[in-house]
């Protein structure tokens, strides 16, 4: 049966810390004065780096402590700084730069200590210094490396996620326009044809004539045709919001986020233009929040005013003023709603920190004729 990634990562963590402890076991062996508690002393050391991805301070210090316990007794080579060395490259590589260079120096100080006198013994602990060294430089770097990763898969989601919307946004508008032709150019025409011949059959009727059935059948066709239009322009027009404001503020705390929805002001009726225009805004803003602004409170507040809608979602993420962000889909496609109706937008990080979304909607917007 194949293992899982989890599994077959605590192997790994597992088979390093018997390497580590099968070459510092064999170095003692080699050498002379090892005791088994010597030995014991290298296999805590060199077994706690198993578990150097849970706790890496915890592996540093109980592998530090150990092994400096084991050289200050049986004063052996520079190979019994394995288990130091790797605690030391994975604490570094979490993050933990200070305290991985306090065990260091404490690991070298001891190592020193064992023979003052020798010159092969300075040498030694210039070597083992090196090593250490390198074991922080190491550690900084594949953090960095891991995170520069992290950033490009992140960014290449986000890449993805926006060309879908985008996509989305394109076929949308590509309905509508379509929607518009086709009523522009045959509901008139249809509707004329349908009027024609109901004018035709009344008048066939009042002079107490036979009404022709093929100009019945014109009146039964215009109206299906009419009927099915309408059908058709229903479907095209599906990717109009289905909802309000408050709905989005109920669906994003059954996500997990803290949002609190205020609306001040006398609440109207809207226009098609502005009322889609507000449900898109309020949408884009809460998934920004909900995807930038990690646990973070959200403020949502709409302000009825003679003239105009106002709309504001706050959060204190950790949005930063001093790094604004790079206006992506999203945004812009806000900006362009806001901008088409002749509202105002101010989207920008907050200087209390956090992020900050404004929209001004005038509410004289006459209602859009598809």
């Amino acid at each position: 049966m194949a293992l899982d990634q989890v599994t077959r990562r605590h192997l790994a963590d597992a088979a390093l810390g018997v390497v580590v402890g099968a070459l510092v076991m064999t170095a003692a062996a080699v050498g002379d004065g090892a005791t088994p508690a010597d030995y014991a002393l290298i296999t805590v050391g060199s077994l706690a780096l198993a578990a150097y991805r849970r706790a890496p301070r915890r592996v540093l210090a109980v592998s530090t402590v150990t092994t400096t316990a084991y050289v200050l007794h049986a004063h052996p080579g520079t190979l019994a700084a394995l288990p130091v060395l790797g605690a030391v490259h994975t604490a570094a590589r979490a993050g933990h730069r200070g305290v991985a260079a306090l065990a260091s120096a404490l690991f070298l100080a001891a190592f020193v200590t064992t023979d003052l006198t020798a010159r092969a013994s300075a040498e030694r602990s210039l070597l083992l210094a090196g090593w250490f060294l390198c074991a922080l430089v190491t550690g900084l770097a594949d953090r960095n490396w891991q995170a520069y990763l992290r950033q490009t898969e992140q960014r290449a989601m986000e890449a993805e996620r926006t060309r879908e919307e985008a996509a989305l946004r394109r076929a949308g508008e590509e309905r509508l326009r379509i929607a518009r032709e086709l009523h522009d150019s045959l509901t008139h025409s249809i509707s004329i044809v349908k009027l024609q011949a109901g004018v035709a059959v009344h008048l066939a009727r009042k002079r107490g004539e036979e009404v022709s059935p093929a100009l019945l059948a014109i009146q039964e066709a215009g109206g299906e045709a009419m009927r099915e239009l309408r059908a058709t322009l229903e479907v095209l027009r599906t990717d109009e919001p289905t909802g309000t404001p408050a709905l989005l503020v109920e669906r994003a705390r059954a996500a997990g986020l803290a949002v609190e929805l205020t609306v001040s002001g006398e609440e109207r009726p809207l226009t098609a233009t502005v009322d889609r225009a507000a449900y898109r805004i309020v949408q884009e803003a809460l998934t920004n929040a909900a995807r930038h602004a990690g646990p973070a409170k959200v403020a949502v507040q709409l302000d009825y005013s003679t003239d105009d809608l106002t709309i504001c979602v706050d959060d204190d993420g950790g949005a930063d003023p001093s790094r604004p962000p790079t206006p992506g889909i999203g945004l812009t496609g806000m900006r362009e709603r806001v901008t088409a109706l002749g509202g105002t937008l101010h989207a920008a990080p907050r200087s209390e920190g956090g992020f900050s979304v404004r929209a001004e909607l005038p509410l004289g917007i006459p209602e859009e004729v598809p």
